[in-house]
């Protein structure tokens, strides 16, 4: 009996240890499970529930251990378990970052479920994606979920499709391109091609779909990959240490296979932005966000290919924004706005005193105050249409082109400044109390040398 006893306990042990181990398992009959995204400023934001609250995640290739943004205040929520401090190290000119490590948490993405997962809390202000999208994000998630499930990302129909590996069966496709994918600390690359100059370049390319821009490429003179006129100095954005700046400009063409995207746009990042990528051998580059959106794509890291078919996206012409000005969210105003659901009404008050002077209270019920985002400028391009007129940096914008800036989402907002050059842009903003009005055309930052 107690040897039957013994054995039980074995089996249920062993049960428990080894379901608790696996990684993302897709919980439904089909092992496959289809989760819509929304898709801001070319990159993919999930819902992904840890611990039982649903929260939003960008969805990244480029990172290889999940973290949460901590500053949103959302730990005692969760239920995090601190059992260590860590230092994470990314890209920007800053130090390392200190992160909590916090160890078995339950995630789950649509049916796609993983228990004792590890997640790193990061209290890092700067790292707060919200006011630059327009809605929160909590965290980011990548090299669990890729490795564990096949993922298609339909950035046309904007949804990604999670399942098992062993059930996902592949079909018959002429118009793809399939691409072997090599690993380094947990990220995905693959070999492509660049012409630049009218020379064509073999690269190596980190797939980081965390990443906005189109293409960024490291300068490399033995190679070829040298940056000339025309380019301008920009922001580059914002990486776990610290601030990215760099140039920008474009090439002739990136090649993937038999898939041309001519005159792509390209960042050439500052050195000092760049050492921690750069130890990785032979990378040139970073293949992020507005190249992968023009195609549906399949991940299969276990079979280590990643396939390419090019989407409705796939001829959108490249832009850079040709304001200067960079947008974000900074707290609320007050708005007066007309309420539909409610007739004007005039209601008249008279006291027993006042019957001869004839006197009446009129309330107008037709408008209300709501509040409303604000949209602050963030950053501002030095010698850009917008920095020329005399925008300055903090400035709120209270109106563009006559309208309302509240009936606009962030978004469409930042859209405006990469509408065609010549287009006339009036803005009204908000500036240490007093309202001011200025005007400025939007003009491309790539100019050709005269």
């Amino acid at each position: 009996m107690k040897k039957l006893l013994y054995l039980i306990m074995m089996f249920v042990l062993f049960c428990h240890y080894g379901f608790a181990q696996r990684g993302f398992v897709v919980e439904n009959k089909r092992q496959s499970s289809k989760v819509n995204f929304k898709l801001v400023n070319n990159l993919i934001i999930v819902p992904v529930e840890i611990n039982g609250v649903e929260l939003s995640f960008l969805l990244d290739t480029g990172v290889s251990k999940p973290i949460i943004f901590n500053f949103l205040n959302i730990s005692d929520t969760l239920n995090l378990k601190n059992s260590e401090t860590i230092y994470l190290r990314g890209l920007g000119e800053g130090e390392s970052v200190k992160a909590i490590k916090s160890k078995n948490n339950i995630i789950k993405i649509g049916d796609a479920l993983k228990l004792n997962q590890d997640i790193y809390e990061i209290f890092d202000s700067n790292l707060n994606f919200a006011p630059r999208l327009g809605f929160p994000v909590h965290g980011i998630i990548g090299f669990d979920v890729f490795r564990d499930l096949v993922v298609e990302i339909n950035y046309s129909s904007k949804y990604i499709r999670l399942t098992n590996p062993e059930k996902y069966r592949y079909k018959k496709c002429r118009k793809c391109e399939v691409f072997n994918l090599e690993f380094y600390n947990n990220k995905p690359y693959i070999n492509a091609q660049v012409s630049v100059k009218q020379k064509i370049i073999p690269v190596k390319l980190l797939i980081d779909s965390g990443g906005s821009d189109s293409l960024w490429l490291f300068e490399d003179d033995s190679l070829g990959i040298v940056i000339e006129h025309p380019y301008f100095e920009d922001f580059l954005g914002y990486g776990l240490g610290g601030s990215v700046h760099g140039k920008r400009s474009t090439i002739d063409a990136l090649i993937l296979q038999s898939f041309v995207l001519k005159n792509s746009n390209v960042a050439y990042p500052d050195d000092s932005s760049i050492s921690t990528a750069k130890n990785v051998k032979e990378r040139n580059g970073t293949l992020a966000g507005n190249i992968l959106k023009r195609f549906n794509v399949i991940v299969d890291y276990q079979k280590g290919i990643v396939t390419f078919k090019k989407n409705s996206f796939f001829k959108e012409k490249f832009s850079y924004n040709k304001s200067g000005i960079e947008l974000a969210h900074n707290g609320v105003r007050l708005v007066r706005e007309k309420d539909t659901k409610l007739d004007a009404k005039s209601y008249s008050a008279q006291s027993d005193n006042e019957l001869n002077n004839n006197t009446s209270i009129v309330l107008d019920v037709r408008y209300k105050l709501t509040l409303k985002p604000a949209y602050a400028i963030v950053e501002l391009r030095e010698n850009s249409p917008a920095f020329n007129a005399g925008l300055m940096i903090g400035d709120i914008v209270l109106s563009i082109n006559g309208k309302d800036a509240s009936q606009y989402t962030l978004q469409q907002i930042i859209h405006q400044f990469y509408e065609a050059t010549g287009k006339q842009i009036r803005l009204e903003v908000e500036r240490n109390g007093m309202i001011l009005k200025f005007d400025f055309t939007l003009q491309s930052p790539i100019t050709k040398k005269t």
